[in-house]
């Protein structure tokens, strides 16, 4: 899907703070990053203070700056994101840092295995080519706070690399495993279904990890470490689901065909007394109606709710336009929108009706959002 620089930026999500912009795209912190950022801070005071001892209450000062220094280093990772999805002719709205790390948002779904696995391993090569320059930094940072950070910095991002290549959803190996199957069975639905397992068996794995802990370790697991598999794993399996969820939803998408859903409309002046617009369009039997302007511009696009509430006696005595929405940025579609394209469009814009055009400009007709949920209803009970 092309890019679309003139579609307006969605809301803000709510608890997201926006600290600036990458490649175009808002980056966004959320409220529960503080909270990460405060147990980073007061987990790395010990290690601070045997560091650089003395520093009293500035050691959480320290731990804290380590904590912008690894968010950073997410930030990368999911930019490279973004700047690939980019490069495909994807929007992206928004970068958000969050509790467990970051997430691109990323308008529209790969339309080829290639673009998903570039996409998708674009973000873990980058934490391990970061990681792997701190490891080369550690040969030449001396002792103190700054080595300490290089050193945390290297293991954080090696480990976020190779763990993000886990072949599970919604981790960035399960969008790589998604394209292999996607590449080799030729179904887009497949592949979604086998990542979305691997993300389930993922979480799984994770939730029984503190009980093999110390075998493996041979570190005894403690309350903090059940705690964070419990996260982990409820993220994994939340994140599987869905995709899982959503992979089967997009199998009906391809039946919702705006051509096809499309009401004839009627073309009425503005200033019209609405009883006669009504029966114009019962005439001609079009399903729904639209006003122009004295010059022939199409200004405006009857509301079905608010025409239907206006009582007949009153409807020979107020213009047309008076049940009308005006034609706002985002109302005028494209009549050949087909499937997610379809969806997109009306999610942009959420309205009752949407004026359908031909490339040339002229009027085909309008589509309602009502036409569109029962079309999808009857897909789905097919």
């Amino acid at each position: 899907m092309p890019d679309h620089p003139d579609h307006p930026a969605p809301p803000r999500p709510p608890g997201t703070f926006k600290v600036g912009t990458i490649a175009g795209s808002d980056v966004l912190v959320s409220s529960s990053w503080f909270l990460i950022a405060a147990l980073i801070a007061v987990i790395m005071s010990p290690r601070v203070e045997e560091v650089q001892p003395g520093l009293g209450i500035w050691k959480y000062v320290a731990g804290l700056a380590f904590a912008v220094v690894l968010y950073g280093s997410v930030l990368l990772h999911e930019a490279s994101h973004a700047l690939m999805a980019r490069h495909y002719g994807f929007p992206v709205t928004s970068i958000t840092l969050h509790f467990l790390g970051g997430m691109t948002a990323i308008e529209g779904e790969a339309r080829k295995p290639r673009e998903e696995f570039m996409i998708a391993v674009v973000g873990p090569l980058t934490s391990i080519a970061v990681g792997v320059a701190a490891v080369g930094l550690w040969f030449v940072t001396p002792d103190g706070l700054l080595l300490m950070a290089v050193e945390g910095l290297a293991g954080a991002n090696l480990l976020v690399g190779v763990l993000n290549l886990v072949p599970g959803l919604p981790l960035d190996g399960g969008r790589v495993l998604k394209s292999a199957v996607w590449q080799l069975t030729g179904s887009v639905h497949r592949g979604t279904l086998a990542a979305g397992w691997g993300g389930r068996v993922a979480a799984i794995a994770v939730l029984f990890w503190p009980l093999a802990q110390e075998q493996v370790l041979d570190t005894p697991p403690d309350l903090i470490d059940f705690l964070l598999a419990f996260i982990v794993g409820a993220f994994l399996w939340t994140g599987s689901t869905q995709a899982m969820a959503a992979a089967r939803l997009r199998r009906r998408l391809p039946s919702l065909v705006a051509r096809d859903l499309a009401r004839r409309a009627l073309s009425v002046p503005a200033d019209l007394p609405l009883a006669e617009a009504v029966r114009r369009a019962q005439e001609a039997q079009a399903g729904s109606i639209v006003t122009v302007a004295p010059d022939g511009a199409t200004v405006g696009l009857v509301n079905e709710t608010a025409l239907v509430a206006t009582p007949s006696e009153r409807r020979p005595w107020i213009p047309t336009s008076a049940v009308a929405r005006s034609l706002e940025e985002g109302l005028r579609l494209p009549v050949g929108l087909v499937g997610e394209e379809l969806v997109l469009a009306l999610t942009r814009t959420p309205a009752a009706e949407y004026l359908l055009v031909e490339d040339d400009g002229s009027i085909y007709g309008v589509l309602t959002t009502a036409d569109v949920d029962r079309a999808f209803r009857e897909s789905a009970a097919r």
